[in-house]
Parts: structure tokens; C-alpha cells; sequence
């Protein structure tokens, strides 16, 4: 049997699941409804494809009419958001071709160009699906030149240049080569698979060479390797050698051996050249390692993975209320959990020192998700603010910078530019088309954190801020990004609804009434920028003497509720972000005045 290799890239948010899912569906290869490649239930409650997942199918299915002889095809489907860019840089070495689904309103996005550039430098032909060519405002020929534009400024080769395009309605299961086309399902797409993408080579006869692209984990089988066979034949309860990129090798023993049927796993006695298994045996494989059947075979070529951008610190809660809600508290278990994830996690490098564990990550989002899964497994933890990584090259400060692509209605440009100036963004281009304005700004990553909350504020929720990371640059000078304050309790106890009446109106508040409290707690900002101490907990004094408007009814403001993301974006430079499984809190990291004046103290000698 045949076998193709293909990946599915995209920026976030241009159907790629959703066409993986229609695939899946027509080929048979989900027996429920609703079945979905986006299994994890972060992705399920977010809408995005967070870590990338195999899959394959077989087309024509069997018992098809035109006869044909099946052909398996190996899917991979990738994450679209940008921090999670590493997941795809090393599937793309793995495949023989990609499927680049480009929204047919949106265009080619700042994702779209960064996994293209990847996948052109590795040489593979891209097959361009115009996705969703349905929505009212779609323009699919516009969308086609576009990525047609984005080709030639990639460099791609004169093979490249001439790829085919396939238009869908990836919701509706429907694929067209040309508009005017009618169709029922996905079969042009798969059509245009076996055409374009040159089947696997099936050298199974010579000595074995395989690499992982991915891993996994298992309670009962430890680690496991996700990746291609490049040469040879590998059998269950073989014993093999890993060779790493520097030539370094050691042996073990094969324990199972998966292929893919669909969404599931299936155990088999052995594998061929050319196809994507999961082997367990080896519990420290990394990726880009081979696995080959004798120590003198040459180890393939390492894949390199993008180094992270921004670094913040993780501690353990020693806040007030540390203990309180966590099953998972002490500096040991803290350690171990993020040992686990570096098993997996390969966008990640992680310090580990006696006082804090220094976590270096690709985004905000990034880091976010690893803090979500920790909450809901139970740990409690609190972390520094997050940090660009500056590093220094022949004597010159150096940053990491990145390319923000901004789309938002015409009266909100002037805003976004404002913003975007002071936390020195830099504009590159600026396009209108119909009231809607897209500018390209360059910008510090130190400038844009923390400005994503701001930008849903001035453009009224309706504008769309996407990035990518385009390298290190000369260091950019110092940034203003902080325009409010803190305001920090004075006392530990309950929060009463008089008291937080009288202190919303200095600023935003983060907590509601009867909201437990602790001394150095931030219960909310302060719109003068100056941090302010304060009494939440501050009751109404009783008289028996009555006046004018002494009892008026209290009505609060709602408060800003604090989630991981948020509190990342707004917490400040001497502060914590307290995370256990029930609360988000911010906290200063010097909990009384005194000791926070002191701290100060020594900051300015």
C-alpha cells in the first residue's frame, strides 16, 4: 500500500481541524458524531489547536466503485497559533507536503507566512486550500493572490510557484478546484493528494532509520516517541540504538509499536519506510534523535527548534493562603511536574535553582497554557511577571521583536497607532479596504506584552492583533507601558461592599464583596498610576444619629475578573500572580508597607 505524508498548516482560526474533521469524516474514520482532532479540553473550551496531533485515512475507501487500490494518508494536524510554533517547525521535516488553508476574507495572516517560509526552505510543494469560501465577505481570488504574492516574497522556486489550489467549505465538507464547480464533498482535495504528493519511499530492506518529530506520554508505558520512518523495517522487541545529533548512542529495547487507524492507535508486530509510528521502549529519546538498527549508521540531520522569547520565574505559594485549596504544594512536586512537561513541551527550557524555577517560553499563551494545566491538576504555584529575553552579541544589547499584523475598523486606527508608538511599534504597512484598515507594525516583544488587554479595550472588542517573532534586534531603549497603579489591602479578612463602594472610583477593582483578603493583596488598580494602600475590609460606622443620604443603597461596579492571561498582562514589575485551583490572585512580592520601603530603599542605592 501506498503512503502519503501530509501536514495541515494555517494560522489560527482558518479551519484547519475543521477540515481534518471532514476528511476524517468522508474516509469513514469517526465512528461518533462530533468526534474532533481537537481533543484536549483546553482546545475543546478555547477553539484553537494547541499541541499537533497524528491521524491517518485511507482513499479511495474500500469497496469504492472506480476500483482503485486504497492509499493510506497521514495527517498531522498543526497548532495555528504562533506561540506554539515549535510544534510545527519539526513536523514539517517529517512530511512530503503540506496543505496551507488560507481564510478566504482574512488572507494570508502572520502564522500563514511563518510556517510557509518553514515548509518552502525545507523544498516541499504546498497545496493552497481557500478555505471557507462561503462567508459573506470572502474573497477567494483576492485571498489566491495574495498567497501568490506571499510566494514570491519567500523566495519560493519556479516548482513552488506553481501550486494548485483547492477552494472549500471545510464546515460543510465541501472541496472545489475551480468556483464555478459543484461538489458534494472532500473529493477534489483527496483527488489532488494522491496527484500532487509524491508517495513515500519504501526503502524497507536497508538498516533502519527513524526520528522522532514528537512526543508522548503514558501512565504504563513512560515516554514514548512520535515520529517518520525514513529507512527500513522496525519490529516490536527489536533492540536498537539512539544516536544523537553530537554522536553520543545508547541501546534499548522496542516494548510496543503503534501505527495510526483514524484518531486511535493500533499496536502492530512491525512497521515499513515512509510511514509515521509510535514507539515506547525508550524513556530518553528526545526529539531529533535516531533510531537506527547499529551505532556506525550516520544519525539524519538534527531538527533545530526556534529558542524561546520572554522568561519568568516559578515559585512555590508562600502567600497567606498558600495551602489552602492545592493538592500539590511543596518545592519537590513543583519540580517534578515541570520535569514531566520538558518531556513533552520542546518550545520550553526551564533553570532549576533552589529558590525559583526560571521557566523561558515562546509567549504569554504559551506559558499561560502550562499554568491553566497545572491549576486544574491541583497545583498551587505563584510567578513573576514575564520578561523579554535580552541577550548580548559582539558588545550589543539584543531583543526579540515581533511582527504584529492588526486588523480593526478605520475610526480605531488612531488608537491602536497611539498604543503602539508609545511601546515603540514601529509601521511598516498600512492598507484600507472598505473601512477596514490593516496596519503591520514592528515591535519590541518587552513592548507588546501586556498590551493585548488594552487593544480589545480601544477597539471595542471588534479588532483582531495577531504576531510572529521575526528575531533578535538591537535593544530598543526603555519602554512606559504601566499607566495605572496598584491598589494593595492594608489588612487581612473579608472585603465589605461599603468599603469597595468608596474605592471604586479610584480605579478598577479585582474582587467583590465578601471576598477573602490578605495584607499585600492587589484587590484592584488605581487610574492616577501611583500604588495605593487601602482597607477593604473597613466597615459603615453605627449611629443612632440619622442624616440626609447615610443610607442610600450601595451599588458596585462590576469587578475585572482576574484569569491567567489577564493577570500576566497586567501584573507589575514587584508583583506576583498567585495561582491555585480555584483563584487567580495578584499580590506584591513584599506583602507588608514597611517591607515593600525597604525593598525600595535598596533598589535606589
Amino acid at each position: 500500500m501506498e503512503i502519503r505524508n501530509i501536514a495541515i498548516i494555517a494560522h489560527v482560526d482558518h479551519g484547519k481541524t475543521k477540515l481534518t474533521d471532514a476528511i476524517m469524516k468522508q474516509t469513514g474514520m469517526v465512528e461518533e458524531e462530533g468526534a474532533t482532532m481537537d481533543s484536549n479540553i483546553l482546545e475543546k473550551e478555547r477553539g484553537i489547536t494547541i499541541y499537533s496531533k497524528n491521524a491517518s485515512v485511507f482513499f479511495p475507501v474500500a469497496g469504492d466503485s472506480s476500483g482503485r487500490v486504497s492509499t493510506k494518508i497521514n495527517i498531522v494536524d498543526t497548532p495555528g497559533h504562533a506561540d506554539f510554533g515549535s510544534e510545527v517547525e519539526r513536523v514539517l521535516r517529517s512530511i512530503d507536503s503540506v496543505l496551507l488553508v488560507v481564510d478566504a476574507q482574512e488572507g494570508p495572516m502572520p502564522q500563514t507566512r511563518f510556517v510557509l517560509k518553514k515548509s518552502l526552505e525545507l523544498g516541499l510543494q504546498p497545496i493552497v486550500v481557500i478555505n471557507k469560501i462561503d462567508k459573506p465577505a470572502a474573497d477567494p481570488l483576492r485571498a489566491q493572490e495574495q498567497v501568490f504574492e506571499l510566494f514570491l516574497d519567500l523566495g519560493a522556486n519556479d516548482e513552488q510557484l506553481n501550486f494548485s489550489t483547492i477552494y472549500t467549505i471545510a464546515k460543510q465538507g465541501i472541496a472545489k478546484k475551480k468556483l464555478e464547480d459543484e461538489s458534494e464533498d472532500l473529493t477534489p482535495l483527496l483527488e489532488e493528494i494522491l496527484l500532487k504528493v509524491h508517495p513515500a519511499k519504501r526503502d524497507k530492506d536497508i538498516p533502519l532509520r527513524f526520528q522522532p518529530f514528537n512526543l508522548a506520554y503514558d501512565n504504563f508505558l513512560g515516554r514514548m516517541a512520535i515520529g517518520r520512518i525514513y529507512e527500513g523495517t522496525i519490529k516490536n522487541g527489536s533492540f536498537l540504538t539512539v544516536k544523537g545529533p553530537d554522536g553520543q548512542s545508547r541501546t534499548g529495547r522496542v516494548t510496543k509499536l503503534f501505527t495510526f487507524k483514524g484518531l486511535k492507535r493500533e499496536e502492530v508486530a512491525e512497521a515499513y519506510a515512509g510511514d509515521i509510528v509510535m514507539v515506547a521502549g525508550f524513556s530518553d529519546i528526545d526529539i531529533g534523535e535516531t533510531l537506527c538498527d547499529n551505532s556506525e549508521q550516520e544519525p539524519l540531520p538534527a531538527i533545530n527548534v526556534d529558542e524561546p522569547t520572554i522568561s519568568l520565574n516559578f515559585l512555590v505559594n508562600n502567600s497567606p493562603f498558600a495551602g489552602r485549596k492545592g493538592k500539590f504544594v511543596t518545592n519537590n512536586q513543583l519540580r517534578d511536574r515541570l520535569k514531566k512537561e520538558l518531556e513533552v513541551n520542546v518550545g520550553l527550557k526551564i533553570d532549576f535553582s533552589p529558590e525559583a524555577f526560571k521557566v523561558y517560553g515562546r509567549g504569554e499563551l504559551h506559558v499561560a497554557i502550562l499554568l491553566e494545566n497545572m491549576r486544574r491538576e491541583g497545583y498551587e504555584i505563584q510567578v513573576s511577571q514575564p520578561q523579554a529575553i535580552i541577550k548580548e552579541e559582539n558588545g550589543e544589547k539584543l531583543e526579540p521583536f515581533e511582527e504584529v499584523t492588526v486588523d480593526v475598523p478605520e475610526n480605531f486606527s488612531g488608537a491602536v497607532m497611539e498604543k503602539m508608538g508609545k511601546r515603540r511599534g514601529a509601521l511598516r504597512d498600512m492598507k484600507n479596504n472598505c473601512g477596514q484598515v490593516r496596519m503591520v507594525f514592528e515591535i519590541p516583544t518587552r513592548g507588546l506584552l501586556g498590551y493585548r488587554g488594552d487593544f480589545i479595550i480601544d477597539t471595542r472588542g471588534v479588532g483582531i492583533l495577531c504576531s510572529r517573532v521575526i528575531g533578535f534586534k538591537p535593544y530598543a531603549g526603555e519602554i512606559r507601558k504601566h499607566g495605572v497603579g496598584s491598589m494593595i489591602s492594608m489588612a487581612s479578612g473579608k472585603a465589605l461592599g461599603f468599603s469597595l463602594f468608596n474605592l471604586q472610583d479610584r480605579g478598577q477593582l479585582y474582587i467583590g464583596p465578601a471576598e477573602e483578603v490578605y495584607e499585600g493583596m492587589v484587590i484592584g488598580n488605581t487610574s492616577k498610576g501611583n500604588d495605593m494602600t487601602v482597607n477593604p475590609t473597613k466597615g459603615k460606622q453605627l449611629t443612632n444619629m440619622r442624616a440626609s443620604g447615610s443610607d442610600e443603597a450601595i451599588r458596585l461596579t462590576p469587578v475585572l475578573k482576574l484569569t491567567i492571561e489577564r493577570g500576566l498582562e497586567i501584573m507589575a514589575e514587584d508583583e506576583y500572580l498567585e495561582v491555585t485551583p480555584v483563584k487567580t490572585r495578584l499580590r506584591k512580592q513584599q506583602l507588608t508597607e514597611l517591607e515593600r520601603k525597604r525593598a525600595m530603599r535598596k533598589v535606589e542605592r
